[in-house]
């Protein structure tokens, strides 16, 4: 099962603006797709078809008119769940929000539909994206592409696998603990945090915080580059996005929109396991030490190293919980059952926490911060594991034990991603083929501080060195039988919360 759908978005644009095809026959395809195998897997949990089918038709007019509104005129695009979309419903995968309808796009979606998105569809999510298993009371759970009876991780998952499954060229997410590249990790597609800032924001509740961003997720790296090109930009309600007056570097689309290829040959390699912490599996660590003896020639020098995280768990416990006391103590102390486990732990978590204890927390994370910036002087590109474990049922609220070790937190699996968000590097997880049990296994490549171009640079060179290597490309999920598989919703527990 192949088809237009499944195209990179570069090669659609370039079809759209030769007129070689129209916004509305690729949007047709998209859905298509979805009606085939979305049953499958539940990625997709809400689509505007009117007002998508008029956005295709508008575009196509405006195309053949020979204009062109921007990066992604005419390319259909999911949003996930958690991001307000004028018009569309907007859940958060939480019951307190089952029927919300945004009057306004958030700051992210905004700019993706100036440039020339075509908003259709919602991913699903776990419950106010509090996790790494994508699973709610409202529209239950996601199933990896390659097994739906596994978690596709989270909070992005509906994202990931609406785009391994071909719905979508583009989609969004959002990342605090690994929620961009956790879920392309375990779907085999490719999702980038870039660095705070990059990618503003007006929703965190926390505007000076670095944990949350929102970020780009695609099936290849020139795709993801093209979609931070449409999202990068200056917002004067975003803190974090301070630059001077007058120069708006993040909004230069050029600079984003196509990675050129780095000179891997010139370029210091660093590679961990673990980061000196994360509760990394014994079959992810073989797969990875493989993979590492296939990348480390292509480089000038590579080496086993990491930067200093001590104190990572503990500082990503504390400031992680405060953000949501800050979101979620209203409805905690008023409706608690309106709220799942992660949210209550989480809340519960942030009311036992003192000021001395965020006071500690927030200086780990500055001595880790410049941990990292020493640790870069000495190598160009770090890379790990994208995510501890390979892909579990989704039936698990969370890996409660990786080898037989009890795990800290329904969130301490994530520590490989945690580990790069608590000094606000950029990061990208991309696919380098499967894993032992069968399943896709990502490669989490970060940069220096600033460095997403880098980043994006690497991983295009990566990707373009083994695109044509069985063992190591991107895999693919079997579309005809998920086409054929009975709906993920008739599975037991599927609504389940606890």
């Amino acid at each position: 099962m192949s088809g237009l759908c499944d195209s990179s978005a570069v090669e659609l644009r370039r079809l759209l603006s030769a007129k070689a095809i129209s916004p509305v026959e690729l949007l047709d395809a998209c859905l298509s797709r979805i009606a085939a195998v979305n049953g499958a897997v539940n990625a997709v949990v809400t689509l505007d078809e009117p007002g998508a089918r008029a956005a295709a038709k508008a575009a196509e007019a405006e195309i053949l008119r020979g204009e062109d509104r921007g990066a992604l005129h005419g390319l259909p695009v999911l949003i996930k769940d958690t991001q307000d979309t004028a018009g569309m419903r907007s859940t958060y995968g939480s019951p307190l929000l089952r029927d919300n309808v945004p009057v306004a796009d958030q700051g992210s979606v905004a700019r993706l539909r100036a440039s020339g998105a075509i908003i259709f569809g919602k991913t699903n999510t776990p419950e106010w994206a509090a996790g790494g298993n994508t699973r709610n009371p409202v529209f239950g759970a996601t199933g990896n592409p390659f097994d739906p009876m596994r978690s596709a991780a989270g909070s992005s998952g509906g994202s990931a696998v609406a785009l391994a499954c071909g719905m979508a060229p583009l989609a969004s997410g959002s990342d605090t603990g690994g929620s961009l590249r956790n879920p392309a990790g375990f779907s085999g597609i490719v999702g980038m945090r870039p660095s705070y800032g990059l990618v503003p924001s007006e929703k965190r509740i926390f505007g000076w915080s670095n944990l949350s961003t929102d970020g780009p997720m695609a099936r290849n790296v020139a795709d993801t580059a093209l979609m931070l090109s449409a999202m990068a930009s200056d917002d004067a309600r975003d803190p974090l996005a301070y630059t001077l007056p007058g120069e708006p570097v993040r909004a230069r689309a050029e600079r984003w929109a196509a990675p050129r290829p780095a000179d891997l040959g010139k370029l210091r390699l660093a590679f961990t396991e673990d980061f000196g912490f994360a509760p990394t599996e014994q079959a992810i660590r073989r797969v990875f030490r493989h993979r590492v003896s296939k990348l480390a020639p292509l480089f000038a020098e590579s080496r086993e190293a990491t930067p200093d995280c001590t104190g990572a768990d503990d500082a990503f416990a504390v400031l992680r919980a405060g953000m949501f006391l800050a979101t979620h103590g209203k409805n905690y102390k008023e409706r608690p059952e309106m709220l799942g486990p992660n949210v209550r732990a989480n809340v519960e978590e942030g009311l036992g926490y003192t000021l001395e204890d965020h006071a500690r927390a927030a200086t780990i994370q500055t001595r880790i911060y410049r941990a990292w910036q020493a640790f870069f002087a000495n190598c160009d590109v770090l890379i790990s594991p994208t995510i501890t474990l390979s892909p579990r049922p989704w039936s698990e609220l969370y890996p409660a034990e990786i080898d037989g070790v009890p795990t800290k937190s329904y969130f301490h699996w994530l520590a490989l991603a945690y580990a790069v968000t608590l000094p606000g590097h950029p990061a990208i997880s991309i696919p380098l083929g499967l894993d032992e049990a069968g399943l896709p296994f990502g490669l989490q490549i970060v940069g220096p501080r600033g460095g997403d171009a880098i980043v994006l640079a690497v991983a295009a060179s990566i990707e373009a060195a083994f695109a044509h290597d069985a063992q190591m490309c991107r895999p693919v999920p079997n579309l005809a039988r998920l086409a054929a598989a009975p709906p993920l919703s008739a599975a037991p527990d599927f609504l389940t919360w606890e």
